[in-house]
């Protein structure tokens, strides 16, 4: 289960509507959702959350690239919604590197379900480079009343109320929820 929404910022506060990401398939296409929702330009703020194991938040101001933060890579990256957010940039990965290529992959019988004993000393598969960590950017809402460090300690159960009160928000936001 998830939960999206949309907060634009207008000359009198916050406007929210909640969102269905069925349709959303990019970063670009989320992207031109929170544009049109926009008034003036003005900041918009994509925020989702997944069955309390993660959140993300989304900022588009106007033309800019969108600036995005994501509570915990993994557990987003086993999500349709978070791949979205986690780009190859957010990742820190060169595009179109998804990870081993066939000329790479050692084909000695472990495909079969065989143990394959090849993980490095701590343990961790080659193919594991999503972090159980936050990616993005932390100081995406510095300006809004939401510090780096502030953002980081948020639990994703409550991490959308907690992010919409500090904004002056949180009544707009919870009738859409």
């Amino acid at each position: 289960m998830y939960f999206a929404a949309l907060l634009a910022r207008t000359e009198d506060g916050w406007e929210a509507s909640d969102t269905e990401l069925d349709d959303v398939e990019t970063l670009s296409d989320l992207t031109d959702l929170a544009r049109d929702a926009s008034v003036d330009e003005d900041t918009v703020l994509v925020l989702i959350e997944q069955e309390d194991a993660w959140f993300g938040v989304v900022r588009v101001d106007g033309e800019d690239d969108p600036r995005i933060y994501v509570s915990d890579a993994a557990a987003a990256a086993r999500s349709s919604y978070g791949e979205i957010l986690l780009t190859d940039e957010l990742l820190g990965r060169e595009p179109g590197d998804d990870g081993a290529d066939l000329d790479s992959l050692d084909l000695d019988g472990t495909e079969d379900g065989e143990p394959d004993d090849s993980d490095d000393e701590d343990g961790a598969s080659a193919d594991a480079a999503v972090p159980h960590s936050p990616v993005g950017d932390s100081e995406i809402l510095d300006d809004l009343g939401v510090g780096e460090k502030e953002l980081r300690s948020l639990d994703a159960e409550d991490a959308l109320a907690s992010i919409a009160e500090a904004l002056g928000a949180s009544e707009v936001l919870e009738t859409v929820r």
